[in-house]
């Protein structure tokens, strides 16, 4: 049997056979969206976090320890460790910042040179800390694009002032970058949770707040397959240097992100799978439909056996009917979902991602719906006799 011919069978009744590929289309345009949007939002979160530093390791001194600390010379030793590409060391302080007549929780990193590598920072416009701003102690600020709309309304505010409390006074800063780090989409979702972030330089930082030790080393990995090898021996390294036991503790942060990376494709997956019922509600409908056709066409089902049609013939015909159907009603969810969810992301400036994994299993469900809904109506239509339907 042509394809054309199928096409016709099906719009036969074109209000019964539209109804019913809206069912299906409604079920794979939920699975679609949720997928599409899933994939879009960890692909969204994944890239933020790696431009935070979550693709290095963070060492401190471990709580209870109370020889260990982090210096320059501990810096040092840590980067001549094997696979250890780079080194900067940390400091960090809520606080606020007065700006205008304005008073912003803001969340102050001290920093080196190495912030561009580590923390993926790239200045929007001005610069980023360097070298000189080290040596001298600056009172000189780096901040988010975010800190700046909310302050003036616009990102380039590069030559102005703000005020920040370190140490317990409130020291005046000069700003000299505006860092687009990658924030961005995620402080504009959470704008009530995220804090604004500065970066000053750390020994700025530390003469302010009257301390020669750091916070943590942020570490740069050469290869992170190999970050819980790593691990072991920075740590080990830090201990012998300063001669105590587990005195330091290292957060992996990748390690971490995977972990996120796993409950986000658990939950997308669920929601998914919660979503597909209404699939095989649809399937119900399909095999409604298909039995009304079967009804419809029974004497034409007998003539077609009496000119010699075989029984596979007539199974044939009806399965292929239901599954055409099915995947042209998957066609039109899809092509909406990911509509729908394109239209999202660039409402809320997410770069658009798909799960072709999950399109593709969505279609093979609608797929195997139509073949199995659709079977008992098939077989029925085979099983005729054409004496029995010639009657009717």
């Amino acid at each position: 049997m042509s394809l054309r011919t199928t096409f016709v069978n099906i719009f036969r009744s074109k209000t019964r056979s539209l109804l019913t590929m809206a069912g299906i289309a409604v079920g794979v345009f939920s699975v679609v969206l949720i997928s599409t949007v899933g994939a879009a939002g960890k692909e969204e979160v994944s890239s933020t976090l790696l431009t935070m530093g979550v693709d290095t390791l963070l060492v401190q001194p471990a709580e209870n320890a109370v020889s260990a600390s982090l210096t320059d010379s501990d810096a040092r030793e840590t980067a001549k460790i094997d696979g250890v590409s780079d080194v900067m060391p940390l400091m960090a302080s809520v606080t606020e910042a007065h700006i205008i007549d304005r008073r912003l929780g803001s969340y102050v990193w001290g920093v080196d040179k190495s912030a561009d590598t580590l923390i993926a920072l790239e200045a929007e416009h001005g610069r980023l800390i360097n070298n000189s701003d080290t040596a001298e102690r600056a009172k000189v600020c780096v901040i988010d694009e975010a800190f700046a709309l909310q302050s003036y309304g616009r990102s380039n505010i590069v030559g102005k002032k703000l005020k920040m409390c370190l140490g317990g006074k409130y020291h005046e800063f000069e700003i000299v970058g505006i860092a687009k780090s990658g924030l961005s989409s995620l402080q504009n979702m959470l704008a009530n949770i995220m804090p604004n972030f500065m970066y000053i330089p750390i020994t700025t930082m530390q003469s302010l707040c009257g301390r020669s030790t750091y916070d943590r080393l942020a570490v740069k990995l050469s290869d992170a397959t190999s970050d819980d090898a790593i691990v072991k021996c920075v740590t080990g390294r830090l201990d012998e240097l300063h001669d105590c036991k587990d005195g330091y503790e290292c957060n992996n942060l990748l390690a971490q992100k995977g972990q996120l990376d796993d409950i986000m494709t658990i939950v997308t997956t669920a929601l998914s799978l919660v979503a597909g019922i209404s699939l095989v509600v649809s399937g119900i409908s399909v095999m409604t439909t298909m039995m009304m056709s079967v009804g419809e066409r029974t004497r034409e089902i007998g003539i077609k056996k009496a000119i010699g049609a075989k029984r596979r013939d007539i199974l044939a015909e009806f399965l292929s009917e239901s599954i055409i159907m099915t995947l042209l009603g998957s066609a039109a969810g899809t092509a909406l979902g990911l509509l729908v969810a394109y239209i999202g992301c660039m409402i809320v400036n997410v770069p658009f991602s798909v799960n072709v994994s999950s399109l593709l299993i969505s279609a093979g469900a609608a797929a195997l719906i139509g073949a199995v809904f659709g079977a008992f109506p098939a077989a029925k239509a085979a099983k005729m006799k054409p004496a029995d339907a010639l009657r009717t």
